[in-house]
């Protein structure tokens, strides 16, 4: 990558960075995009150069975090491995993944925008919705295996992340509780591996 590239791409994070800060702070309405260049300490030009416009800026935003989601989602599947094990392995990755801040706060950013702005959050919901696909792939290969029995694997990877996100997620997004001692971390996963197997594990 040449000197300029890296230093246009240093730029436009930046400007994602800023328009992240500012959103959350202030909503999106409320947000200009002069704050926004303020903020990264560019020109308005430098931000107008990387993104047409707020709108533009938010679905970058959510896309992001879509890929951050994507990335840490990637769960190989081990014949020779017991399924709680593995599934332990899966529910610590979404629990690190949920109970992170700045997936919270940015997760926060798009819910209070679904109000004002229900067509500008519809594609950024869609998204998160779909990027759980790493526990699906992981069912896929255990049915194949003969060691699950599952009608619908979409419908039973978004029941095992629900069982976690019930105690370690949804209460902390709006600021009921606050997030798990590591302790309850790991009840919560367990007892979602435990309701899990008991479903749709096939006995040996």
């Amino acid at each position: 990558m040449s000197a300029v590239k890296k230093l246009t791409e240093i730029k436009r994070e930046s400007v994602l960075a800023a328009a992240s800060t500012e959103f959350r702070a202030n909503g999106f309405a409320a947000t200009s995009m002069d704050r926004i260049a303020s903020t990264a300490g560019v020109s308005k030009r430098t931000v107008y150069n990387h993104f047409t416009s707020k709108e533009e800026l938010f679905q970058s935003i959510t896309q992001n975090l879509c890929q951050s989601v994507m990335e840490v989602s990637v769960y190989p599947y081990d014949s020779n491995l017991p399924l709680d094990e593995q599934l332990r392995h899966i529910g610590e990755q979404e629990m690190a993944m949920i109970t992170s801040e700045e997936i919270l706060d940015t997760v926060r950013m798009i819910t209070a925008e679904s109000f004002s702005s229900p067509k500008l959050t519809l594609e950024s919901f869609s998204s998160i919705q779909d990027s759980e696909i790493g526990v699906v792939k992981w069912i896929n290969n255990a049915v194949m295996d003969g060691r699950l029995s599952v009608a619908d694997p979409v419908v039973a990877g978004k029941q095992f992340i629900a069982l976690i996100k019930e105690f370690a997620f949804w209460p902390q997004l709006y600021g009921i509780k606050p997030i798990p001692a590591k302790k309850d971390q790991a009840e919560i996963i367990n007892s979602a591996i435990g309701m899990f197997l008991s479903t749709y594990e096939i006995k040996q």
